[in-house]
């Protein structure tokens, strides 16, 4: 006779047959190596972070491979990895640019950003400073403001490329400081757009904060007057905040985050998220991150990374649709 008793216990008995395959490569993640894709090209702001967090990782979890996939924003990289198997062994640094600009800025939808990952931390966030050229008359951001307004049309800012996050904060700040005239100028990289800052070939320069720009404030050969970030950062404390400033609108910060295909067995998230936040708490990386720019955050999670991103493309997509970055 066959009673309630028998149908609940065949009844989760064959719901453990199906989780057990799932259980079983959860319990043995890693098993071999795991690749992370990074997208842009080596050099970058994300491989300066990527690849040293990616060391710390490697004790923890075994052989890790980069990838750099370039191309289209960080479109590319993020639609390869959304289409990659949900194991746990294809990961992706991606954040401001390849899930927020891309996606929005793209009517040729390639992948969903919320809907396509399984978001797992927050690793950390690059600010951006604004800086201007040693001839350049100004002190503060109030000084850059008020020069912009008694000589229309003769403020340019450079920035790494059209669509960068970069881009996006200088197009914020003409709009909340009322300098509609101020130009735009797009460089190759964030290298030959300082190289004409420190000359004086153009202004005003919107930059990530790295160890050579700060090098560079230190030795005069640029002066950075504000960061867009929501406080002063650990490795260039004497810089205001753009808050401080009196422009609180304008609070823009890159965030680098860990992202997996959507369908990633919960227990493989959790495990990749505890490692990378131990990863993270270790001191020589917390110094490296420091003195390159970089704000790792220690106290994320995916539920975290999950709000964080989707707060980001809310704020973000009319700034990116009225900028006229949107393409076919």
């Amino acid at each position: 006779m066959i009673t309630r008793r028998n149908i609940l216990e065949l009844a989760a008995g064959g719901a453990a047959a199906v989780l057990a395959p799932w259980t079983v490569r959860a319990q043995s993640y890693p098993d071999h190596p795991i690749k992370l894709v990074i997208p842009f090209p080596p050099g970058g702001v994300y491989d300066g972070l990527g690849r040293p967090f990616a060391e710390r990782l490697r004790p923890l979890l075994g052989t890790i491979v980069i990838e750099n996939i370039g191309g289209a924003g960080g479109a590319l990289a993020a639609a390869s990895v959304a289409r990659a198997r949900a194991d746990g062994y294809t990961l992706l640094l991606g954040g401001s640019g390849a899930l927020v600009v891309a996606p929005v800025a793209s009517t040729a939808k390639t992948f969903d950003p919320v809907k396509d990952f399984e978001p797992i931390y927050h690793v950390a966030s690059v600010g951006i400073c604004i800086a201007v050229t040693p001839s350049l008359p100004v002190a503060n951001l109030s000084e850059l403001v008020a020069y912009g307004k008694a000589n229309p049309g003769k403020l340019s800012y450079a920035t790494s490329g059209v669509g960068s996050w970069n881009h996006l904060t200088g197009e914020m700040f003409k709009l909340q400081a009322g300098l509609p005239d101020m130009v735009h100028v797009p460089y190759r990289g964030a290298g030959p757009a300082l190289t004409d800052l420190i000359a004086g070939q153009v202004p005003v320069a919107f930059i990530n904060v790295t160890g050579s720009v700060l090098e560079f404030h230190r030795t005069s050969k640029l002066r950075a007057i504000v960061v867009t970030t929501p406080k002063r950062l650990s490795g260039a404390p004497e810089i205001p905040t753009v808050t401080e400033a009196g422009f609180p609108g304008i609070v823009s910060q890159i965030f680098a985050g860990l992202f997996a295909p959507k369908g990633t067995p919960v227990p493989i998230i959790r495990r990749v998220a505890e490692t990378t936040r131990a990863a993270l708490a270790e001191e020589e990386l917390q110094k490296l991150f420091v003195a390159s720019g970089f704000e790792a955050n220690l106290d994320s999670s995916p539920e975290n990374m999950r709000r964080h991103l989707a707060d980001e493309i809310t704020r973000w997509t009319p700034v990116i649709k009225a900028s006229g970055l949107v393409t076919n």
